[in-house]
């Protein structure tokens, strides 16, 4: 018999950390390696977010706080739900966590039993999947493609509720392929979703400030008001504010459900941490110019690196509605061998040749739930940007 849990046999460990870590080594060996696999901005995080953490240290704000959220972060996050979505909640509603992976953990864990159903879109982040299992339930997956901009139809949606289905995982702008659904669009999706009142929508918000080309965002429970009561709004600060180590995440939703999250998390984590929940008040409440400015700048990455995608030889790469990813094709290089003779069956051995061939680090297609793709991140500098996609070219010319 097994030490360990069996559940640990339905999950694997997160590709896109996998993938950063190895790149991380290569580079620790000497190689010139550029990692273009994490989502994670370049920009630093803004000086008065800073300087609200400094001065909640200084005056000893290090203590255990609510399990779920200070008042102060949770009025904040009311205001910004209220002022920047048009949803209306009370602090009642709010949960607050350690990161938005901990938001949809605490979800999963406290609603899911054996044999509930979780309609999740693919390509879809590496990490829903592996937390349903976790969770007891059953991820079934709705496959999209690139002719429909990687966004899952209300009849395919359709086609996979049943009356198992307790869960939609909805995230616009996407991770992986930065697709952004219109409010049409979430419209038709919501019609589909009126009809089965089983089914929870969790709104996966994250990249909401990240779009390009004058996109306009909307969630889903702003849309279709009739989904409101069943509708958890996922947000946090790693994404739009560069605070990806504060780990901080939150969401608004039913009484209820926050509650039995908060009951989760009492017997895990507690409480986030204090000093990272004070700084996230000082964001939330504070200035918000920068959004644009660095919109814009992930936007001329964004062209830039589909104009050099497009260029390589094999890949065709879509230009994305949002995030800070693109979702190339692979399907012209399939079936051919690298200059050492290795045949390029999967995304996976196409990663793999740019990286060990190429210094170059990104993940496979596969571990997003829709191949022949892999993932390039532009959350980085431009120059590294450049020369990355110089390098995918070259790769791809290489192949015979």
């Amino acid at each position: 018999m097994s030490f360990l849990a069996s559940a640990l046999d339905r999950i694997k460990p997160s590709p896109t950390i996998a993938v950063t870590t190895k790149a991380a080594e290569l580079k620790a060996e000497g190689k010139d390696v550029i990692g273009l696999g994490a989502g994670e901005p370049d920009f630093d995080t803004p000086d008065h977010i800073k300087e609200a953490a400094i001065a909640a240290i200084r005056a000893g704000d290090t203590k255990y706080t609510a399990v779920d959220g200070t008042p102060a972060l949770k009025k904040a996050i009311v205001d910004k739900f209220s002022r920047e979505n048009g949803l209306s909640y009370t602090t009642s509603q709010i949960s607050v966590n350690s990161g938005g992976k901990h938001t949809i953990y605490n979800a999963m864990v406290a609603t899911l039993n054996p044999g509930d159903e979780v309609i999740i879109p693919c390509p879809y982040w590496v990490s829903y999947p592996d937390i349903v299992y976790l969770a007891g339930g059953q991820p079934v997956f709705v496959p999209s493609s690139a002719e429909s901009g990687f966004k899952i139809t209300p009849e395919a949606l359709e086609a996979a509720i049943t009356p198992k289905s307790k869960w939609l995982i909805f995230n616009s702008p996407s991770n992986p392929s930065g697709a952004a659904y219109s409010v049409a669009e979430i419209a038709a999706l919501g019609e589909v979703l009126k009809r089965h009142p089983q089914v929870h929508i969790f709104a996966d918000d994250i990249y909401e400030h990240l779009v390009y080309d004058d996109f306009e965002f909307k969630t889903i429970a702003a849309v279709v008001p009739e989904l409101y009561e069943r509708t958890l709004t996922m947000n946090g600060v790693a994404k739009a504010y560069a605070m990806t180590g504060w780990r901080i995440g939150y969401a608004g939703g039913d009484a209820k459900l926050i509650k039995a999250m908060a009951k989760v998390q009492s017997q895990s984590t507690s409480n986030p941490c204090s000093i990272s929940q004070a700084a996230t008040v000082a964001a939330l409440n504070g200035p918000t110019d920068f959004f644009a400015e660095r919109a814009a700048v992930f936007q001329q990455r964004r062209d830039m690196v589909c104009a050099m995608l497009n260029e390589a030889e094999g890949i065709s790469c879509p230009t994305p509605e949002g995030a800070f990813y693109v979702y190339p094709s692979i399907a012209g290089c399939i079936g051919k061998k690298t200059p050492a003779g290795k045949l390029i069956a999967t995304d996976g051995d196409f990663v793999t040749h740019i990286l060990e061939d190429y210094g170059v680090a990104a993940v496979q297609g596969e571990a997003f739930g829709l191949s022949p793709h892999f993932r390039v991140s532009y959350a980085t500098s431009t120059e590294a940007l450049k020369k990355a996609c110089t390098r995918i070219q070259e790769a791809c010319a290489a192949l015979k």
